[in-house]
């Protein structure tokens, strides 16, 4: 395989669409270094592996021999991204900004190369654009070019508010990639819009577009809804080792291939292998434990991996909990629900006044930890073993 071909093999890899193939082909084939950004608002203080599929597609341009920019939008983060949103996104005070980004560099060397990794910060060209250039950038668009993007659309139709200033949004990002001259830009497929913004931006302004690879957001802990801090479906980069390796056995076999997929360094074929290996009778469980355990190594160490794996051991296959028990999806309403209500619809107990009884005698778990309160109240998505006594367990998934 020639090398442009293996290069754009890797680049393609658990992407979801890119705009546009032949373009991005044509610049491997010339093996220019190419600038490749992806911008980040400091909205937290924390990531999760949902960022880090980003970040993941930065190391492979990195270690192609391209120019890997990590773009902090502190200017934009001023505005509040509203993207996905159906009401104004409150934005963040410049203290809390500075504080995030601090934070954010911190953790991104964690995965990206720092010798090879070029941080910039987009007020750098923004404060210098000032009002007159603001006005200039925000009459090269129409209000009605704006309303075709699908939030701000849906808000509309609905008589919901959109402030004047979450118009520019699209428009700063976009002006990221003109004054960065970026080649390509990486972006969730819920920034379609706004990537898009910057082909058309970097054209008005003579330069060639860039090639938009868009990546699929990332399934939360519940494999439903997108990983967010906000819905508490996340595995933060900075967990303790025994809570990310807890939170990865807890997802469903099938979502384990999709975090193999966009969270993974393992080649290709490696997870194949996998595959087969599964199909041919290995249990589910020892392959999503290689996938915890490479995850923890990358943001702990391969020594704090192998001690959550250990503890991991001690703390399941110790206590006897079976490989096959029934399993079961029960919808949570917007209070969740007890404990006792739980363990009656999974047949653990003949009664909620039976479970109060179990939980008192110490004879009821949660993923092998005891519980002690009678009016334990569930809201969290997730799939979690419960054990009453000895010998009565559940695989229980909450939506």
């Amino acid at each position: 395989m020639a090398s442009w071909e293996a290069a754009f093999a890797e680049i393609k890899r658990g992407s979801d669409e890119i705009l546009i193939e032949e373009d991005l082909i044509e610049r491997l084939k010339s093996t220019k270094p190419l600038k490749v950004k992806a911008g980040f608002d400091p909205t937290a203080p924390d990531l999760h592996l949902g960022h880090t599929v980003l970040i993941n597609k930065l190391r492979t341009f990195q270690q192609l021999g391209h120019e890997v920019i990590f773009l902090i939008g502190d200017f934009t983060g001023l505005i509040g991204d509203p993207t996905g949103k159906n009401v104004t996104r409150k934005p963040l005070t410049e203290a809390q900004i500075l504080e995030n980004a601090k934070t954010y560099q911190e953790q991104v060397f964690k995965i990206l190369d720092p010798e090879k990794t070029t941080i910039r910060f987009n007020s750098e060209w923004m404060n210098k654009l000032g009002a007159a250039g603001m006005i200039k950038l925000a009459a090269s668009q129409t209000v009605a070019r704006m309303l075709e993007r699908d939030d701000f659309k849906k808000r509309y139709a609905n008589g919901q508010a959109i402030a004047i200033h979450e118009f520019l949004y699209p428009l700063v990002q976009g002006w990221d990639s003109v004054a960065l001259e970026a080649d390509v830009e990486l972006g969730g497929t819920d920034q379609r819009f706004n990537l898009l913004m910057g082909r058309e931006l970097q054209k008005s302004q003579g330069q060639a577009q860039q090639t938009v690879l868009m990546m699929p957001l990332l399934e939360g802990l519940d494999g439903v809804q997108k990983m967010s801090k906000s819905l508490n479906n996340y595995i933060g980069i900075t967990d303790a080792p025994n809570d990310m390796f807890g939170k990865i056995m807890s997802i469903s076999d099938e979502l384990m291939w999709r975090y193999f997929d966009l969270l993974s360094f393992r080649a290709i074929d490696d997870i194949a292998a996998l595959k087969v290996q599964i199909e041919e009778g290995r249990n589910p469980r020892d392959v999503k434990i290689e996938l915890a355990k490479e995850i923890i190594a990358r943001f702990h160490s391969d020594a704090a991996a192998e001690v959550a794996h250990q503890d991991f051991i001690q703390r399941f296959q110790k206590n006897a909990i079976p490989d096959e028990m029934p399993e079961l999806e029960i919808s949570l309403d917007q209070d969740g629900i007890v404990i006792g209500n739980l363990l009656k619809q999974a047949s653990l107990v003949g009664s909620t006044s039976d479970a109060m009884r179990m939980i008192k005698q110490g004879a009821v778990k949660i993923d092998g930890e005891k519980v002690t309160d009678t009016r334990l109240r569930l809201a969290q998505s997730g799939t979690a073993v419960y054990q009453v006594g000895k010998r009565k367990f559940a695989r229980v998934t909450l939506r």
